[in-house]
């Protein structure tokens, strides 16, 4: 779907506010805490803007990012977690988030591989989860 270095996009056969949630409620079932939502159609809205429906969750535990920060703190930039659900121009909704590979490479990392590998896995059951019939 999408040719963005680092970012994974899958579709989702939900709209945009119920993938946003279904991915809520799997982040939370998983021991995860939800951050933040921030609902960018809304913001754009309230200056007079159009934007398709556009939202981004924020999630994290410690656990799962401080090893990351503690080979090099800058990881801080792309923690907690974040996925992207959004419309696109025909209508198909997709969910996205930076892959922790290309985080780790970004910032250098080359200790961090197990925590990388559990990120991976979490992020693809919990995005599989989310678009799901």
């Amino acid at each position: 779907m999408t040719e963005i270095d680092g970012l994974t996009a899958v579709a989702s056969s939900h709209p945009v506010a119920e993938t946003v949630d279904r991915l809520a409620a799997v982040v939370e079932k998983a021991g995860l805490a939800v951050l933040a939502r921030i609902d960018h159609a809304a913001a754009a809205a309230k200056v007079g803007m159009e934007l398709r429906p556009t939202t981004v969750l924020l999630f994290g535990r410690p656990e799962g990012g401080t090893p990351l920060m503690q080979e090099r703190q800058t990881v801080g930039i792309d923690l907690p977690l974040t996925a992207l659900a959004w419309e696109d121009a025909d209508g198909q909704v997709w969910l996205g988030w930076n892959e922790p590979s290309w985080i780790a490479a970004r910032h250098g990392l080359t200790e961090s591989g197990a925590a990388v590998d559990t990120l991976t896995g979490a992020l693809a059951k919990f995005g599989a989860a989310a678009t799901a019939h």
